[in-house]
């Protein structure tokens, strides 16, 4: 790991910044009092998503009974009584909303007229366990120490992994198995934290860091300049499998009234065509399977408007910034709206890029890292 440059300290950059880096993933979790939402193995995709309504979350951790399941990735983390060390569970993935609508949605090349409803109860009657791993984030199951550093942890997230468990009191177990070695890791309970958990930790150091966030996000390299899209009148059922099929969490909307019937199912490039919203797996947050059930056929944008809007009639703000924008403004807009990205936009309102959350940690960490910043 390279050195960290000494900044006079009247810059407010050189002890103050050496602080930061030196950070750890136990102080990123220090304030979080709630406990983990977790559910069984044998839970119905529709006890899954009551579940995720009830405590307005995206993602739960799936338990199951400790050695019979091989985890997401292969991982073994598992949770033991906190008296006697005895394995109580183990943790064999993580299940988004995005997978139960994405397992709700099936294939992609049905028909037009499939809206994803006709056989919605029996999708939702299914157990969890058969879709762990139908989504990019199920693959595998990621724990990070509470003494992995910051940067460490900065450098997990900058790969586009969205959670992460922390165990509260974690114990390594080797084992011997066919000749191999197998790593068990062990924990009388289990915390998450997520890309936005560190990004409001780099908003409230934010005076630290001015001189890497009060850079452009062009500057700093931090604009993606490939941008899929979904148009005006995609459905919701189609969205949901772009996403699926795409491995993204989320699309901007875009006008394209000119293109063909079929384009309205299947992403497009979305540069330099005109931002109108946009869908993401978040706005199925509090989405139960009626509403779903009643959504799927129509709209995206409008489902976007009306129900992740939280039910507000009127057309809700797009996150958007310019290529000259500061980081610490794409920063503030991420924390405060609770969003996962910020499209770039020209003076037109034309699209040319974004700017997602993976994005502004891996720019802010090689920063770090330099022996310039």
């Amino acid at each position: 790991m390279q050195q960290i440059k000494e900044v006079n300290p009247t810059t407010m950059q050189g002890n103050e910044s050496t602080q930061i880096t030196a950070k750890k993933v136990k102080d990123l979790i220090a304030d979080k009092k709630r406990r983990l939402v977790e559910v069984p193995y044998t839970a119905s995709l529709s006890q899954v998503m009551s579940t995720l309504v009830e405590n307005k979350v995206l993602a739960v951790p799936v338990a199951a009974p400790p050695g019979q399941w091989i985890g997401a990735g292969g991982s073994m983390i598992v949770e033991t009584d906190k008296q006697t060390g005895t394995p109580l569970k183990h943790y064999i993935g993580i299940v988004t909303m995005l997978d139960i609508a994405a397992h709700i949605a099936g294939d992609d090349h049905l028909s037009q007229k499939d809206d994803g409803t006709e056989d919605l109860d029996q999708k939702m009657s299914e157990p969890v366990s058969s879709i762990i791993g139908h989504c990019l984030e199920g693959l595998n199951l990621w724990t990070l120490s509470p003494n992995t550093s910051l940067l460490d942890c900065m450098e997990v997230f900058s790969k586009g992994v969205h959670r992460a468990l922390i165990p509260v009191d974690s114990q390594m177990q080797q084992i011997s198995e066919s000749g191999g070695v197998e790593l068990i890791e062990s924990s009388s309970g289990y915390q998450i934290l997520t890309q936005m958990d560190v990004m409001k930790f780099l908003k409230q150091h934010s005076i630290e860091l001015n001189s890497i966030v009060g850079r452009s996000v062009e500057d700093l390299c931090a604009v993606t300049d490939k941008v899929y899209a979904i148009t005006e009148r995609t459905r919701l059922i189609d969205a949901i499998r772009c996403l699926k099929a795409s491995m993204l969490n989320a699309v901007p909307i875009i006008n394209a009234s000119e293109v063909g019937p079929d384009d309205h199912k299947q992403l497009l490039n979305g540069r330099s065509r005109k931002l109108i919203g946009t869908f993401s797996a978040t706005d199925l947050r509090g989405c139960d399977s009626e509403t779903l059930r009643f959504w799927l056929g129509k709209s995206a944008l409008k489902f976007t408007e009306l129900i992740g809007n939280g039910g507000s009639s009127s057309r809700r703000e797009v996150g958007t910034c310019n290529s000259e924008s500061g980081l610490c403004e794409v920063i503030d807009k991420v924390v405060s709206r609770h969003v996962h990205r910020v499209w770039v936009v020209d003076q037109e309102g034309l699209l040319v890029g974004v700017v997602s959350l993976s994005d502004i940690i891996r720019v802010i960490r090689t920063c770090l890292l330099s022996t310039e910043w």
